[in-house]
């Protein structure tokens, strides 16, 4: 009886999901019912995948109406799977009308999944047919690209239109063929105009942007340049988009929703400053403290008590170099403007995550932590194997008896060095995407600046092989030049 029961109560949960199931047998007449219709391709076993599961159904249940989402289960459903490319978990497709329109590449969070797909239903530009239109579309939380244009048949149209296709994933279009419309904003010929959020208005910067140029590429590149202004808002669904910058964060208590006054009370702060400082390359964003928290503990050492209600400051350049303002922040920016003053001259020290070298590096397997990085993996006259790997990752377990032996094998060649890095303990450099665990890199000597992705077999004779090809120098292994290993290797397969 008590089985019965928990099935019904099964059966009904399947039921109240909002998340579409899709298999071999209906995903092409189902998907094609669909304008618009996000997929998740999935594997019941995939850690992500269940990390993903309650904010997909959250948004599914938000975008109800709006915008369809999916799922399917690949280990029962290889087919569909297999068809699509889906190599990884969880792989995320958009569908239009029944095909396969784009991969998504946005946040994985149930408000970055419905602010997202928002941007897919529908025109991928607004129309706009009166002021009421125009001032309803740009006092919005985000920023509002509008194209003006003295006709609907003009070519200017024409391309901003298909530049609004091309970028819908990260913007917000609208248009109107009504030059009257923006008369007071400026606009006197046909020109797009973004508007930033009101949320942001500022004395220290313009609320709108103007320019001329239509085309998709000239059009990307205005918004590039001008859609976050001198200090926007950081959030975990824009974060991507600000990365490859030198930035510089105030982390507070940032509520855009319930205390605008308050929020910008201490960014008008930082931006007055920033203005000092505007043609040095620096870029400038406030975030909420509680949101990054976790990040500023990992990375900064800065932990919920530090700084108390003032902002915490911090800087990230491009090259992954982490500097923290040490002195308190203070109302009138001073402190602020020290930081800066010392940042620009070169004299703050950098600040990196690192586990102690071992005092005994002599294994066959050499310890990289952040602070010997340097030393032991960018020598020039080196080639490096280099193994990021965490303490928690089975495969990573698995690996390490084979991985050392390689590196014993391999102790007499004075030209490489089989190295591994514990990527959880250590500040990991931007030039190598670590992902998951182990990620393994060959860095060549005289080429540190290019590490190439190992993506071979993970069986020593698998890392010997490779080697043997990209060395720089011949290989020793043991007694014999790898030259012969390629027979050596045969034999023992067989």
């Amino acid at each position: 009886m008590f089985l019965l029961f928990a099935l019904a109560q099964q059966k009904v949960f399947v039921a109240a999901s909002d998340v579409l199931e899709l298999g071999d047998s209906d995903f092409d007449d189902m998907v094609a019912e669909y304008e618009t219709v996000l997929v998740e391709f999935f594997a019941p076993w995939c850690g992500h995948c269940q990390q993903l599961a309650p904010e997909y159904e959250t948004a599914a249940t938000k975008l109800k109406g709006t915008v369809s989402l999916a799922k399917v289960d690949c280990t029962v459903n290889s087919e569909t799977c297999g068809r699509f490319g889906v190599n990884g978990y969880p792989t995320l497709k958009i569908f239009r009308n029944g095909e396969d329109f784009a991969a998504y590449d946005g946040p994985r969070s149930a408000d970055g999944i419905v602010s997202y797909m928002k941007k897919q239903a529908g025109p991928s530009s607004v129309p706009l047919h009166n002021e009421r239109d125009l001032d309803a579309f740009v006092n919005h939380f985000e920023a509002s690209v509008v194209g003006f244009f003295s006709s609907a048949d003009s070519s200017q149209m024409a391309e901003f239109l298909k530049a609004s296709s091309a970028m819908r994933d990260s913007h917000r279009f609208a248009h109107t063929a009504d030059l009257s419309l923006g008369l007071k904003h400026g606009v006197e010929s046909d020109m797009v105009v973004l508007f930033r959020p009101p949320r942001l208005n500022s004395k220290f910067e313009d609320s709108l942007v103007k320019s001329e140029a239509v085309s998709i590429a000239s059009l990307r590149q205005f918004i590039r340049d001008n859609v976050f202004g001198l200090c926007p808002h950081l959030t975990a669904e824009n974060r991507e988009n600000m990365r490859g910058r030198d930035l510089l964060v105030a982390y507070y208590d940032v509520d855009y929703l319930r205390n605008i006054k308050g929020t910008n009370y201490w960014r008008n702060r930082v931006m007055k400053v920033a203005t000092q400082f505007q043609s040095q390359g620096l870029s400038y964003a406030v975030a909420n403290r509680a949101e990054f928290q976790e990040e500023l503990e990992e990375e900064f050492g800065l932990g919920p008590s530090d700084g108390g209600e003032l902002p915490l400051i911090t800087i990230r350049n491009r090259e992954g170099h982490k500097y923290s303002m040490q002195e308190e922040f203070t109302r009138d920016g001073k402190s602020l403007e020290r930081f800066l003053e010392d940042y620009f001259a070169g004299k703050l020290k950098r600040q990196v995550k690192s586990e102690a070298a071992p005092e005994n590096n002599d294994g066959p397997v050499k310890v990289v932590v952040a602070d010997n990085f340097e030393e032991l993996v960018n020598n020039p006259s080196k080639d490096v194997l280099l193994e990021f790997y965490a303490p928690w990752c089975g495969h990573c377990k698995s690996l390490e008896p084979k991985y050392t032996e390689l590196g014993e094998q391999l102790s007499a060649n004075t030209h490489i060095v089989i190295a591994k890095m514990d990527a959880t303990a250590n500040d990991v450099p931007p030039t190598y995407d670590v992902q998951g665990f182990p990620t393994i890199f060959f860095v060549p000597a005289g080429q540190k600046d290019q590490p190439r992705k190992y993506e071979g077999g993970r069986e020593v004779n698998d890392f010997l092989n490779y080697l043997k090809e990209v060395a720089t120098h011949p290989l020793i292994l043991a007694s014999l030049t790898l030259s012969e290993v390629p027979q050596t290797i045969d034999k023992c397969r067989k």
